[in-house]
């Protein structure tokens, strides 16, 4: 198997687990920082989750804090969001999203079902364009130029209409409140 054809099948085929699938137990930080690199497509030397991340998500309030020393089945599905969303947007633009869909009027449950609908189908567009652009076999070094392009164009056009739809929920929001507003509340 090439590598090509072994990414497509990882895109097909690798997913975060459904809300039911997650731990109904308390896991510690170590045990977390594991389960994550089975949550979202990695490859050798990319970055993964970091206790020092997880201590920034939840102290910026990004994620939830721990439950003691102990994280359970929303944590991971709040990180399994924060790890996908981090390599496309900024924080601030995750903060709007996650509190949005995970902490909306919908259960943290429903939220994370949603985002994995949306990812899914995302990974399932993706691996096709893959397979007509290479089907099984290894492309030569201009054909893989050609592909890394087109897939960096299809990122630079999704980022621009997720960018818009994020500018234009913030819009309905209205201006953020600065940390000294939130702390007179």
């Amino acid at each position: 198997m090439n590598d090509l054809t072994d990414l497509q099948a990882r895109l097909r085929e690798q997913r975060p687990v459904a809300w039911e699938q997650l731990p109904d137990f308390s896991l510690y930080m170590d045990q977390v920082l594991s389960y994550m690199d089975r949550q979202v497509i990695r490859f050798d030397g990319d970055d993964g989750l970091t206790a020092a991340m997880v201590n920034n998500y939840t102290k910026s309030g990004l994620a939830p804090r721990a439950e003691g020393k102990k994280y359970g089945r929303e944590h991971l599905a709040y990180f399994t969001v924060i790890c996908i969303l981090k390599r496309v947007m900024s924080t601030r633009d995750m903060d709007l999203l996650i509190r949005e869909e995970l902490q909306g009027d919908r259960s943290v449950a429903d939220g994370y079902a949603a985002f994995r609908q949306s990812l899914d189908k995302a990974l399932n567009i993706t691996a096709g364009e893959l397979a007509a652009r290479a089907g099984d076999e290894e492309l030569d070094d201009a054909a893989l130029a050609d592909a890394a392009i087109h897939f960096a164009l299809l990122s630079y056009a999704a980022g621009v209409a997720g960018n818009r739809c994020v500018a234009l929920l913030r819009d309905r929001k209205g201006p953020a409140k600065g940390k000294k507003e939130k702390e007179r509340e």
